[in-house]
């Protein structure tokens, strides 16, 4: 497809803008137009949430399962996704035992 096409009244304003709407993900104009998120479709937003929870499940039965005198274990990170600020150097706050506990009762 040749874009000179539009300035030579070969081809349809609307055309021209369902082309570069309906461009693939890995094309140079659409990375330009969404940066990182071009790369990610639904399935990889929904995979990255479903290792999150899968994670967050498993620290929350390790967490109740472990000894009161034992140190809790470390939070889960979650999965990074395009766009998202810089993750923090600190973790975010753990709720007590006590707090699971009564989550899971």
């Amino acid at each position: 497809m040749d874009l000179l096409d539009w300035h030579r009244g070969r081809l349809s304003s609307r055309r021209l803008a369902v082309l570069v709407k309906h461009m693939p993900r890995d094309s140079a104009t659409t990375q330009r137009l969404h940066g990182e998120s071009a790369e990610w479709g639904v399935t990889d937003y929904l995979l990255a949430a479903a290792v999150d929870h899968l994670a967050a499940a498993n620290w929350m039965f390790a967490s109740v399962n472990t000894d009161e005198d034992s140190d809790p274990p470390e939070p889960p990170v979650p999965v990074p996704r395009p766009g998202d600020e810089a993750a923090p150097d600190e973790p975010p706050e753990a709720p007590s035992p006590s707090d699971l506990a009564r989550f899971f009762s």
